[in-house]
């Protein structure tokens, strides 16, 4: 199991010796390269990952044909089409390595399976959740309430380390901006 994993989780519970080796039961350690899907539209998302090293986005293919990016991953983070992986059905999404990636996958059936033997991971599931749903909550709130300018210069703020890795079209997608206007703030905001 990764070390960094490990140390992730034991921000929220407490794992011991027996806990961590139950895990790596569970779930599978899986490199991908740069610009590698995890899932494609139409594809059932039967996994959710955690980033160790890298950088994962999701998005969808809107009515004008572009990628709309609606997540971004880093380190440290999960994502997955929680909808589709619920659900088993179709999935509407993208997600794609940004760059080279470490990524810890765990199936439907390992998860059950886990939560099962572990419970205490529950407890761990519910808090990033929480914090997850939180976090969207916040950023449908900017979304709204800031102009498009403000939105920008707090993302660039509060996540220094995307603006550093990530490709500046793919921020002007996350955020709902063109290319050329995310060019403009940052040569403006230099």
């Amino acid at each position: 199991m990764h070390p960094n994993f490990i140390k992730h989780i034991n921000k929220y519970i407490e794992l011991d010796d027996n806990t961590i080796e139950v895990l790596n039961k569970y779930i599978k350690p899986i490199t991908y390269k740069k610009k590698e899907f995890l899932l494609k539209e139409g594809q059932i998302c039967r996994s959710i990952y955690f980033v160790v090293k890298g950088c994962l986005r999701m998005f969808f293919i809107n009515d004008k044909r572009t990628e709309q990016i609606t997540q971004f991953a880093l380190e440290n983070w999960w994502i997955s089409d929680f909808f589709s992986f619920m659900d088993n059905k179709p999935s509407e999404y993208f997600i794609q390595t940004v760059e080279k990636s470490e990524i810890l996958s765990i199936d439907a059936l390992s998860l059950e399976a886990m939560l099962k033997e572990l419970p205490q991971m529950e407890r761990y599931l519910r808090i990033i959740m929480q914090r997850a749903v939180a976090a969207s909550q916040l950023r449908i709130k900017y979304v709204h309430q800031l102009s498009k300018e403000e939105f920008y210069i707090h993302f660039c703020t509060s996540f220094p380390e995307f603006v550093q890795r990530v490709p500046q079209y793919m921020i002007a997608s996350y955020l709902g901006l063109t290319p050329e206007y995310v060019s403009e703030l940052r040569k403006k905001n230099l």
